[in-house]
């Protein structure tokens, strides 16, 4: 890990951020916890997917499908059968890699005597009820006796699956979307939500995780529509990465190669970010075809057609899916914001978070603690902005002090209550990134917040 990603690792840790899952017990990798800055920033961005991609528009509806769904979803997918690694093993010390990242020896036990190539299946498995099956004679809810006198037994095959995607919860409900909405060609189906994959090597703090959250988009069009739309909603991706406050220069779309896509894609697009660890995926925009209900109206035996009004044909729609990683998007937001500078002989740190996505939007600070009447108005301050934002209230240390801590959750404009405020009923407001100042009145500090998060 480079050393700016074990800088921002341990800030993370430090501030609230992100905490190392189950640390008490010794961790367990690969999965991460959302502190109370941390949560705050991933439900800020949550909500401006959601009102960028449903609230604005009339040709997308939500959807929130079940994290385990009927194991025959999965035959249909593909994923059984495709959805996997080529996996190869240290003989010495058992620790595993993918086959297509070669080493010459184990990076844990300098071995070099590995095992051959196997398929390893991505997908968590789980089982229904209280029991695994035991054989392939038992079923599911009916107790079973064999002979005269043996009692009866409980056992479970019904094997199931944590989902790998979300995007098959939006595929099975296509049907009921058409029978209970009015949705007409081109429409899309979108989803926040979480989905889990048993990765072989993950790694680099959240990009690679077992537990991750996805934003998913599914929009249909006319098979003729498909191409020009598959490349529309690639910029528009993009651009929304831009409109969070990234570097567009860190930014880049690149397209597959026909060799590298999918099983059940004919076009495929990811928006990447210069991470410190190099160029890596933040979204995929796949135009998926009509594979998808083609399989699912196969497996189920469902007619999963939609009837053209126009031409009176009932047709398969292709599908264009954008699918970008909720917990990516935090760590490139991250490491974007993410800055060291010298001020007055000291080390500021300092996360340039768009003001929209800040966990917190204020801090309001009386100068001197122990003064009772500047603490009485930095409250009554504090308690007016509630109710409207995510403020905080600080008193403990010196405001210098003060003003690093909020630097550094990327907290955008700091409210300062001094003695002057007592005589014209103003406040000093400081901006995180230029660290200048503004005197403004109180009565306006509301309106002035507000028009800064717009």
């Amino acid at each position: 890990m480079s050393d700016v990603m074990k800088d921002i690792v341990a800030l993370c840790k430090r501030r609230g951020i992100i905490y190392p899952n189950s640390e008490i017990y010794g961790g367990f990798a690969n999965t991460w916890d959302y502190g109370p800055y941390g949560v705050l920033l991933k439900n800020n961005v949550k909500k401006i997917w959601w009102e960028d991609i449903v609230m604005k528009r009339s040709d997308i509806v939500g959807l929130d499908s079940a994290i385990l769904m009927n194991p025959k979803v999965w035959e249909a997918s593909g994923h059984l059968t495709e959805f996997t690694d080529p996996l190869v093993e240290c003989k010495k010390c058992h620790t595993r890699f993918k086959a297509d990242q070669p080493v010459d020896k184990c990076p844990e036990c300098k071995g070099k005597d590995f095992t051959d190539p196997r398929r390893f299946n991505l997908m968590f498995k789980t089982y229904v009820g209280p029991a695994e099956a035991s054989g392939p004679d038992l079923r599911f809810g009916e107790p079973q006796g064999s002979e005269k006198g043996t009692p009866a037994r409980w056992d479970v095959a019904s094997t199931v699956y944590l989902r790998p995607e979300t995007a098959q919860g939006i595929f099975a409900n296509f049907k009921n979307v058409l029978d209970s909405t009015r949705v007409k060609l081109p429409f899309g189906i979108a989803q926040i939500g979480k989905a889990f994959r048993n990765e072989i090597t993950p790694g680099n703090f959240t990009f690679r995780t077992l537990e991750f959250e996805q934003f998913e988009l599914e929009y249909f069009v006319y098979p003729k529509e498909a191409e020009a739309t598959f490349r529309d909603w690639c910029r528009a991706r993009l651009d929304w990465y831009v409109s969070l406050g990234i570097n567009k220069n860190k930014l880049r779309l690149t397209d597959h190669s026909e060799k590298d896509l999918a099983h059940y894609a004919k076009a495929v697009s990811d928006v990447e970010y210069e991470f410190p660890f190099g160029w890596s995926e933040l979204e995929g925009v796949a135009n998926r075809g009509d594979y998808d209900l083609v399989q699912h109206q196969k497996f189920s035996g469902e007619d999963l057609s939609y009837f053209n009004e126009g031409t009176k044909e009932k047709i398969l729609p292709y599908v264009i899916e954008p699918s970008g990683g909720v917990d990516r998007t935090i760590l490139a937001l991250l490491v974007d914001a993410y800055r060291e500078e010298e001020v007055n002989g000291e080390k500021r740190t300092v996360l340039s978070l768009h003001p929209k996505l800040a966990p917190i939007k204020a801090a309001i600070l009386p100068l001197v603690k122990k003064d009772p009447e500047l603490v009485k108005i930095a409250q009554q301050i504090y308690e007016n902005l509630k109710p409207h934002f995510f403020v905080e209230y600080d008193e403990d240390g010196t405001v210098g002090k003060r003003y690093r801590r909020q630097d550094e959750i990327g907290t955008p404009f700091c409210i300062t209550v001094d003695s002057d405020s007592l005589n014209d009923n103003t406040v000093t407001i400081r901006h995180r990134d230029t660290m200048q100042q503004d005197r403004i009145e109180i009565t306006q500090v509301a309106k002035w917040l507000g028009s800064k998060l717009e």
